[in-house]
């Protein structure tokens, strides 16, 4: 049975006038859980797809003990805004990073009063706007954002990654019980199809080897078959909004730096601009973001380090499923920004 949502800590800051890079103009509102406030660095980490505030890994007993940490939802994952909270949020899936790091953006200084970070860290599509946090304010002299760590994420989302993500979509919006995404209008959640969207996205999460050691069994899967088609109500998909998980679905796929304005489309030229020191952590074994777009990614950083996690726990080592992988990361993350004091 999937954990009952913990509402521990978790605070609300409303934008009444907040304009999407689509051109929508709406009230939205940003999530945040502040960990350690009166400490003067500061750090912020972005949740991951289908990734909830108090679930997120924040390094606070370890390389982040002395920070002041930020832990923010993502537009459109349900506790920030989201088309399961908002009925008036754009439902035509053009959520982008932009838009994200735009309204965490103005959480940070407009809401806390924080004149610059010392890090940003994500895992996955926290990743990813930890590289758009650095694209966006990680350049010049004296960057608003020092210190950027992408955890299995990339710069621009690949065509393999796209590809593999189109897998769970077609399952969940292909089911009987979403009808066409008007499942709200029939009074009963997509039950059957996010059952589907994690069945199909399940072997994309670890590695061969991971299955090859049978580790399911330490995510309390008893089989195989428990690990694709868990009993009814424990299957960790099932407690999301099909919308939700659609909207961020859609946001990953267009995932691509180059189209952060004055950028020409160009990723490699994003990156290059970029003065923050960043740190690309992938998993070596990630399926999806794979190491070798990372090692890429790093060769255009004027300050860049590349240090790929030694795991056979595929994507979700980065996220703090493998604790000697956890202990791994925290003791990197340590190290690189003690490196940049």
């Amino acid at each position: 049975m999937p954990d009952a949502y913990d509402s521990t800590g978790i605070e609300y800051y409303n934008i009444p006038s907040f304009t999407f890079i689509s051109g929508v103009t709406k009230p939205i509102k940003v999530a945040y859980h502040s960990f350690n406030p009166s400490s003067k660095k500061t750090a912020l980490i972005p949740t991951c797809y289908a990734g909830r505030i108090n679930e997120t890994l924040n390094f606070t007993s370890g390389a982040l003990k002395d920070y002041h940490v930020i832990v923010v939802a993502m537009l459109g994952n349900g506790e920030s805004s989201a088309p399961s909270n908002d009925p008036d949020f754009p439902a035509d899936y053009s959520l982008r990073y932009q838009d994200c790091i735009n309204s965490q953006y103005q959480l940070v200084t407009d809401h806390l009063g924080i004149k610059s970070l010392d890090a940003v860290i994500g895992f996955s599509m926290g990743g990813q706007q930890a590289y758009y946090w650095a694209v966006m304010h990680g350049f010049g002299p004296e960057p608003f954002v020092k210190n950027v760590i992408p955890i299995c994420g990339s710069a621009k989302t690949s065509g393999h990654n796209y590809a593999f993500l189109e897998g769970p979509i077609s399952a969940l919006t292909t089911s009987h019980d979403y009808h066409g995404g008007k499942y709200k209008e029939y009074g009963a959640p997509a039950t059957q199809g996010m059952r589907a969207f994690g069945s199909a996205y399940c072997a994309w999460l670890t590695s061969p080897e991971w299955f090859r050691q049978e580790l399911w069994k330490e995510m309390s899967a008893k089989t195989l078959v428990d690990w694709i088609h868990p009993p009814a109500g424990e299957s960790g998909f099932e407690i999301w909004d099909a919308e939700d998980i659609l909207t961020m679905g859609r946001m990953w796929q267009a995932g691509d730096v180059g189209t952060i304005a004055g950028n020409e489309g160009d990723y490699k030229k994003a990156l290059g601009n970029i003065t923050a020191r960043v740190m690309v952590m992938p998993s070596k074994t990630d399926q999806y973001f794979v190491v070798e777009d990372g090692e890429a990614e790093t060769k255009y950083l004027k300050n860049g380090r590349f240090s790929p996690i030694p795991t056979i726990w595929g994507h979700i080592g980065g996220g703090g499923a493998n604790p000697v992988d956890t202990k791994w990361m925290d003791e990197e993350i340590s190290q690189f920004l003690k490196e940049g004091l």
